[in-house]
């Protein structure tokens, strides 16, 4: 059986203003609130309703995903998830892989066909980007044959390093990669 084609890219830009995608994924905090960074963003982008309706569904494990509506948002969907804080939080390999993982998982339930995706983990969270894209890359790779309706998984970054960095371990990949669990554990 042949292997569901999954595009993965990474576009410069600002993940409030993706149109042409279903679903964006916020790296949240545990109690779902309006944060800092990406976060905040997306919160401030989608209008005061969000973080009412998204603290009712937390407190957010580590690795875990749940998903709200958009809002005032051009997309159907927000995929909350809860990366990693580098320096703090136990297994961050596992941890950051669950969390796109569970993502991806929860927007395919929702039959998203195209996701935005931040550079989870990577800002205030600290986690080192040398370390953080090939885990990212190389799990959305790991899911393309599990997923019925995901088509394309966008990376959106906003530094140009970030960008060139992304881009290179997506050429570079082929194939999944045994570097990342089959399965993270579920959260």
């Amino acid at each position: 059986m042949k292997q569901k084609q999954l595009l993965i890219t990474v576009v410069l830009g600002d993940i409030v203003r993706q149109p042409d995608c279903d679903a964006i994924v916020n790296s949240a905090n545990s109690g779902l609130r309006a944060g800092s960074g990406v976060c905040g963003a997306i919160y401030r982008a989608a209008g005061p309703e969000l973080e009412p309706c998204s603290v009712k569904l937390a407190p957010l494990g580590l690795g875990a995903a749940v998903a709200t509506a958009a809002f005032a948002l051009p997309n159907r969907l927000i995929i909350h998830t809860r990366g990693p804080m580098y320096l703090f939080d136990p297994d961050p390999p596992a941890n950051l892989a669950a969390a796109l993982w569970n993502s991806l998982r929860l927007a395919d339930e929702h039959a998203v066909g195209r996701i935005a995706v931040p550079a989870i983990s990577m800002g205030i969270f600290a986690y080192p980007p040398a370390e953080a894209v090939p885990i990212l890359v190389r799990t959305a790779r790991k899911l393309a044959g599990q997923l019925e309706h995901l088509r394309e998984v966008r990376f959106v970054v906003q530094e140009e390093a970030l960008l060139q960095r992304f881009a290179e371990e997506i050429r570079s990949t082929a194939a999944p990669s045994a570097g990342v669990p089959d399965q993270p554990a579920a959260f």
